[in-house]
């Protein structure tokens, strides 16, 4: 087999025959292919983008937010069942739920929206990567949204189970709102030995600023070794693992997320979801801090914005000419970049050779 050849098996590259002939078994054997009525392109295309952009943001929020607050829910609402907590559920689970409702939100909305699904991560792209400054609020309002329906079906599909649970709480003494409480399926709350706010503003903290790093690599595609199709399911691993480790002392690791539930926990179990042990302002606001310190991190320290250009995924400003004298004036570039650039600008010089002959 020819060395190019074999260069494309191991980039995983696709020959074009291959994709048509797969794309023609999945139509043959998996969907009933139809024409596209005219009235079908002239609906989609009717449709105003920033809608379409809300709702997948709201959307995939959905997706990530359920799985999650469900499978706290069954793990709270049961700890003292007699089946015992092995039957419905442990920390593991909660982790796997998140983590997975992340990649089915990836895969699911990302496509019409960019899969932001943080009001943190929208802000760290109009700061980094020329995200509209203008489309940050109609993203943070929607992704706020989507929590909040998510926390809303929750609430009523295990309302019976949680009118036994409040009723049983009350009679303890214990009230609503307390971690492991009625309030605490939807939204974080610390636990009652947990009053020193520097200790959980220092855990928020370094967990979003280590999930923020993880999605940033995640989206760097100079980065060789996460895939479009495996980085869904690497962010949502890198939530779980956070979930794993710091959960039962306290996190939130996401705005839209918290606030979204927290509303709703103010209006099923009341205000005191926001002012229980003055924690709500952590579990809000330290996420947006804390990614931006995470991808600053990367963007100042890590990024190779040559190997980006070199693999056809940025261009520099000034072009062509622009790179050259860039590469000319430093005199090095990395070795990654510098192959793939020599490669290219072989290329070039061969193809203007041909056309000199």
């Amino acid at each position: 087999m020819a060395g190019n050849e074999m260069h494309r098996l191991q980039t995983h590259d696709l020959e074009i025959g291959a994709t048509e002939a797969v794309q023609r078994h999945y139509s043959r054997h998996v969907v009933a292919t139809k024409p596209v009525s005219q009235r079908k392109l002239d609906f989609e295309h009717s449709r105003p983008r920033w809608l379409r952009e809300c709702m997948a943001e709201a959307t995939g929020v959905f997706y990530y937010v359920f799985p999650g607050i469900a499978a706290i829910t069954s793990f709270t609402l049961n700890l003292e069942n007699e089946a015992g907590v092995a039957a419905f559920g442990s920390l593991f689970q909660i982790g796997w739920a998140f983590a997975i409702g992340i990649a089915f939100a990836i895969i699911t909305c990302a496509p019409t929206s960019g899969g932001h699904f943080n009001p943190a991560i929208t802000i760290c792209f109009a700061i980094w990567q020329g995200f509209p400054w203008k489309k940050v609020p109609h993203y943070i309002f929607s992704q706020i949204f989507g929590a909040f329906v998510a926390g809303l079906l929750l609430v009523g599909m295990y309302w019976p189970e949680i009118q036994a649970f409040k009723a049983e709480s009350i009679a303890a003494g214990k009230g609503l709102v307390y971690n492991g409480g009625p309030a605490s399926i939807l939204c974080t709350f610390p636990n009652p030995n947990q009053t020193n706010l520097g200790y959980l503003f220092l855990t928020e903290f370094f967990v979003d600023s280590f999930i923020g790093l993880i999605i940033w690599a995640n989206l760097d595609p100079a980065n060789p070794f996460v895939s479009p199709t495996s980085a869904p399911f690497a962010i949502g691993l890198a939530y779980a693992t956070m979930v794993w480790g710091f959960a039962d002392i306290a996190i939130s690791t996401n705005l839209a997320r918290d606030l979204g539930t927290r509303i709703v926990a103010a209006i099923f179990f009341g205000g005191e979801s926001f002012t229980y042990l003055n924690y709500s302002w952590i579990a809000i606001l330290v996420n947006i801090p804390a990614t931006i310190f995470a991808t600053g991190y990367y963007e100042f320290l890590m990024r190779d914005s040559l190997g980006k250009i070199a693999k056809g995924h940025a261009v520099h400003e000034h072009g062509e000419e622009g790179l050259r004298r860039h590469i000319t004036n430093t005199g090095h570039i990395e070795t990654g970049a510098a192959n793939a650039l020599r490669s290219k600008q072989s290329g070039s010089d061969e193809y203007n050779l041909g056309k000199q002959a």
